[in-house]
């Protein structure tokens, strides 16, 4: 059974479901385990400094006690300053994020690489290796607001 489809909305930075007649649209389940993962904000860790200053620091309450919380802390890098820095620990909580993937065996391995792909956007190519059949390359770019 395919599970209800995620579609990313680029011009409103989002995912959404998609109706298909009174449906909604299944398959594409990777992908959008991918979008849930990347886009769902992680509790972050107690050591983490929260960008807003608030110290709320999001997840899911479903997350209480778990050792393996949903979704990427990429949400702390918000305001960063576009540096090595930032790009690797992008790609550091894009992997953590993804982990379960691999964990789970639903991937054999990943790689995950991380740019400034132009000002302002810092962009992620995510390749899954399946355990049977071809890689999966995904490719995301955020707008970033960055400080200066």
């Amino acid at each position: 059974m395919s599970d209800i489809t995620i579609v990313w909305d680029v011009a409103n930075g989002r995912g959404d479901w998609q109706q298909l007649g009174p449906d909604l649209r299944t398959g594409n389940d990777l992908q959008t385990a991918v979008l849930l993962s990347l886009f769902t904000d992680r509790v972050a860790n107690s050591d983490d400094v929260i960008p807003d200053g608030t110290g709320d620091p999001r997840g899911w309450w479903g997350d209480v006690d778990d050792e393996t919380p949903i979704g990427s802390r990429l949400w702390l890098l918000d305001r960063s300053k576009q540096t090595q820095e930032v790009l690797n620990n992008a790609r550091d909580y894009i992997t953590e994020a993804l982990q379960w993937l691999v964990d789970d065996g639903v991937v054999a391995s990943m790689d995950v690489q991380t740019e400034w792909t132009r000002d302002t956007f810092l962009g992620a190519q995510i390749v899954l290796y399946q355990p049977a059949g071809p890689g999966v390359v995904l490719t995301f770019a955020w707008a970033w607001q960055q400080i200066s």
